[in-house]
């Protein structure tokens, strides 16, 4: 009798010891009535692919970071869970981006939070996609990635249609028939200009001339760009870019008298996050700015906006831009889906792919990739979320798109800007 209680009190003991070891790690267990029972973990791995010396990789890297410092702060969230964030850099490079995307799915994190360029983000959807992997972009704004090819991508900012969208109705307000189009040759200037003349289009107007910019173009290539420019009959000038190359266009316009009278220049939303980002700016980059036309995601004032502002000057020198609000949402965007997530029972476990697999000696080292088997569940918590975030608003529609799309239009006058509000909601 004695024997068989102690036996029943060891049996007691390890079920007990099991049962903590799963709770641990988040697995689920089955019961005795063939239940399911989840955890949460106590730390969920997340990770970012920033190119950290770019002006946006800085500012986005510090309003992660803060992010994660708060979300954590408030138990209310994720009920005791802890994000912890990796950065990885890309230092300006697709290939060194690849790959530490690639390294990234090799740690077990169940999300991605990057990368800045919608070249990268084609190429890393398709690795997000086997992994079932959730990529949140607060950056990557190439409307093309919002197709059905790419259901693991999530964008948390505004598409570039809708801001040329924006242009289109500038250049049908003034007038203006036609236009010349300067952009940077890869994914997100060709998308994103392909969506100008479909706009234009739509409003009888038209692209006249592309003037596309090969990848790290010196001064020089530039220069015979807009050389080529400056013969055409327009002279309403788009430029869509990244912040890095338009200062330099706008530098190599002003040294052939480009920004004189006569001209029109529009500049997408990359010149308004370097105005902002860059404040105060140095009296030579004001002048190359002169009468410029540039969009700005529209953030409506709020108090929350408003602390944040004050919190963020004592962060860092650079200036406030709507990227910080963006990357900032995004973090708790994805805390509050996986709130859901493990509400509805989701557990973090992955399998491995059979189908990934390296020839003999190969250097990727494929196997060591896994799936995440809640990946599927966790991509539709994040598009089923609503919230209010400090950029407002946060919903998604049934094309995976934000809801209520909204630009400023910004002319640079003096040491200051002119600005209205053009709304795009539907």
């Amino acid at each position: 009798m004695k024997r068989s209680i102690l036996r029943e009190m060891i049996l007691n003991l390890v079920w007990a010891m099991m049962l903590s070891v799963v709770k641990f790690s988040g697995c689920y267990v089955e019961g005795l009535n063939d239940t399911s029972v989840s955890s949460r973990p106590h730390i969920v791995n997340i990770a970012s692919v920033l190119t950290f010396d770019s002006i946006i990789g800085k500012v986005a890297k510090i309003a992660l970071q803060e992010a994660i410092k708060d979300v954590n702060s408030d138990p209310t969230i994720l009920k005791g869970t802890k994000l912890n964030l990796t950065l990885h850099d890309s230092n300006f490079s697709a290939f060194l981006s690849m790959m530490e995307a690639i390294q990234v799915m090799k740690t077990e994190n169940v999300a991605l939070i990057g990368p800045q360029s919608s070249e990268l983000a084609h190429v890393i959807s398709h690795v997000a996609n086997e992994l079932q992997v959730p990529i949140l972009s607060f950056t990557a704004t190439d409307p093309t990635l919002s197709s059905l090819q790419y259901p693991y991508f999530v964008r948390t900012t505004h598409s570039d249609l809708y801001q040329m969208a924006a242009i289109a109705d500038i250049v049908k307000y003034y007038g203006w028939r036609q236009v010349t189009a300067i952009y940077y040759d890869e994914d997100h200037g060709r998308n994103g200009i392909v969506s100008l003349g479909d706009q234009l289009a739509v409003r009888g107007c038209k692209i006249s001339y592309k003037a596309p910019i090969k990848p790290l173009a010196t001064k020089t290539d530039i220069t015979s760009v807009l050389v080529q420019v400056a013969l055409m009959e327009s002279r309403v000038i788009v430029v869509h870019t990244y912040t890095n190359w338009g200062i330099d266009i706008l530098d190599v316009a002003k040294s052939l008298g480009m920004l004189e009278n006569g001209y029109v220049w529009i500049a997408t939303n990359w010149l308004s996050a370097f105005i902002d980002i860059s404040y105060p700016l140095p009296s030579k980059t004001i002048d190359a700015m002169q009468g410029i036309i540039t969009l700005k995601s529209y953030i409506n004032d709020s108090k929350r906006t408003r602390k944040f502002t004050s919190e963020w000057r004592k962060l860092t020198t650079f200036g406030l831009s709507t990227y910080c609000l963006y990357a900032y949402d995004t973090v708790w965007l994805l805390a509050r889906a996986l709130d859901a997530f493990f509400d509805q029972g989701g557990n973090i476990s992955f399998s491995k792919d059979i189908k990934l697999k390296d020839s003999k000696g190969g250097i990727l080292n494929l196997e060591s990739l896994n799936i995440f088997n809640g990946g599927n569940l966790l991509r539709q918590d994040i598009l089923n979320v609503k919230m209010k975030g400090l950029t407002g608003v946060i919903e998604f529609t049934s094309d995976k798109n934000l809801i209520f799309p909204a630009f400023e239009v910004l002319n640079v006058i003096g040491t200051g800007v002119r600005r209205i509000v053009m709304d795009f909601n539907t």
